[in-house]
């Protein structure tokens, strides 16, 4: 797996006494994201398609459409302790013709693991608009398939399974998992996710569902809209403002998928009557 985890030593302590053992840890690295040369965001993020991040993070900001927009995207030097290239630092060039970051996507901070819009440059650039609006997305699901989605996504999250300390993403069509993806930071899963779906020219990703392992929150909605995704789910709950969002983008929204029951706040239309 290589730096996606790093083995520490632990004491493991229990009822039954005291022992040291190695244990795995998700790796979290800081990725400062460049346009044009110019930095752009940094996010604390698990190494590992970055590129797909890249094009996932562009995509959800309103910078990018489709992979077209991109001309190439490119790690810059930066070393380490140990004099090798941390791979920390990706220029993304945009294609010719393609506007640069409007200055609202910029961050005055770093982004957090945890969090894909803290330190907004500006707050009204928080709610930004679609291109590829999911409202009028006719895709209806069975709640028979939607209860299946958290196991499917649960089987592949490999990093997970040896770490405990990742959050997972992914997309499905007609029932299928097309893609998983891991990482400390649920935005950053997300956005690696729609980078994936860019790169294989999906986007907009009409007919599709976005299932997520923790809760359903504000930025999520937005990625999903911002890609044209009519349905996302979550194994927790959502924030209010997640629903907000949901509601005016025209998406459905489903929180506390676990076993046969699931809550679904907005777009109900979509989910079938139970067979």
């Amino acid at each position: 797996m290589g730096r996606v985890t790093v083995r520490r030593a632990v004491e493991r302590v229990s009822s039954s006494g005291r022992r040291r053992r190695v244990d795995a840890l998700a790796a979290e690295e800081p990725l400062e994201l460049r346009v044009n040369g110019k930095a752009l965001a940094v996010t604390m993020r698990t190494p590992g398609q970055d590129v797909e991040l890249a094009h996932g993070f562009l995509l959800s900001e309103g910078v990018i459409g489709s992979a077209e927009d991109v001309s190439i995207a490119r790690f810059c030097e930066g070393t380490g302790p140990d004099g090798m290239n941390t791979y920390n630092v990706l220029d993304v060039a945009l294609a010719d013709g393609v506007p640069p970051p409007d200055t609202g996507v910029e961050r005055n901070f770093y982004t957090t693991s945890s969090c894909g819009v803290c330190g907004k440059a500006a707050l009204d650039a928080v709610k930004l608009k679609t291109r590829h609006s999911p409202a009028l997305d006719p895709v209806q699901v069975t709640p028979e398939a939607l209860t299946g989605f958290p196991d499917a996504l649960r089987e592949r999250q490999k990093v997970f399974e040896s770490t405990g300390g990742l959050h997972a993403a992914g997309l499905f069509v007609n029932g299928e998992l097309l893609v998983v993806r891991e990482d400390v930071g649920r935005h950053n899963a997300v956005d690696k996710v729609l980078g994936w779906a860019v790169l294989q020219s999906l986007v907009p990703l009409r007919g599709a569902v976005l299932m997520v392992s923790g809760r359903a929150s504000f930025e999520l909605v937005q990625k999903a809209a911002m890609a044209g995704i009519p349905v996302l789910a979550a194994v927790s709950a959502p924030s209010s403002l997640a629903v907000e969002l949901a509601e005016e983008q025209g998406m459905t929204l489903i929180g506390f998928l676990r076993g046969d029951s699931m809550n679904v706040y907005t777009g109900g239309e979509r989910v079938l009557e139970t067979a």
